[in-house]
């Protein structure tokens, strides 16, 4: 079960978000919460839980299994889960850098397979290799800014270390993390090809339910929810990302 955490502070705002630890709305809250109770419908019960080390996955995980009374369950969290790191744009208002650039310009940063932001400088506050929570990542792992391409490269080994291995014991995985590590993973457990990947938009605190055969190759995938209420969230998650440039 792949969920992305409810709506952020910053989602909100329309602000480039990545690897800054913001919160989320009140309106997240709820989406997260929602998201809990769909899982209680379709009586999905998770083994173990993979999230994250950004609160607003981490939160969103605390309201799901609030919701479902699982706050027992074991969790792991990791940086390979993280956002897309979105390097100097960290923090910048989307329309603001749109009316400054030109559409065009923030349209290829935000939406294209392979092209990264500007980096983040290594003097930055904001550069993960000066938060604590990294202190055990090979400096040289952390990036400064990423493509698609590169929250694919470092999201895969952590499929295959961590979460197939679960999944090849029988184990229910439930994976909260955020717009582009699952997109990154949905290209991948899809097949989707890089063109087709950008078109990808994965809607705020609605379940999204993969079924796999014994050597996980894909049975079937589909959100949970009325399907009105799904199209709703698709549907403003393509409205940000196609108008609030």
């Amino acid at each position: 079960m792949l969920v992305r955490h409810g709506q952020s502070i910053w989602n909100l705002e329309n602000r480039f978000t990545g690897w800054i630890d913001i919160d989320l709305s009140a309106q997240g809250c709820e989406e997260a919460r929602a998201a809990g109770r769909e899982l209680a419908r379709a009586r999905f019960v998770p083994d173990i839980v993979f999230t994250s080390v950004l609160k607003r996955a981490i939160r969103t995980e605390w309201l799901m299994l609030d919701e479902l009374d699982l706050m027992w369950l074991p969790v792991e969290r990791s940086w390979r889960l993280n956002e897309r790191h979105y390097g100097a744009l960290q923090g910048l208002n989307k329309a603001q850098m749109a009316a400054q650039l030109g559409e065009a310009q923030v349209s290829i940063w935000r939406r294209s397979y392979d092209v990264p932001p500007p980096p983040l400088a290594a003097d930055d506050p904001h550069h993960p290799r000066h938060d604590h929570r990294y202190a055990d990542v090979e400096p040289t792992k952390l990036p400064c800014s990423e493509s698609l391409k590169d929250t694919l490269a470092r999201v895969i080994p952590y499929w295959e270390q961590r979460i197939a291995p679960e999944l090849r014991r029988g184990r229910e995985v439930l994976l909260i993390a955020h717009g582009n590590s699952l997109r990154a993973l949905v290209k991948m457990l899809d097949g989707l090809s890089d063109q087709a990947v950008v078109d990808l938009n994965i809607p705020t605190g609605v379940p999204l339910l993969y079924e796999f055969d014994q050597a996980l190759r894909k049975r079937t995938s589909r959100y949970l929810g009325e399907s009105e209420a799904v199209r709703t969230a698709a549907e403003a998650v393509k409205h940000q990302t196609e108008v609030k440039l």
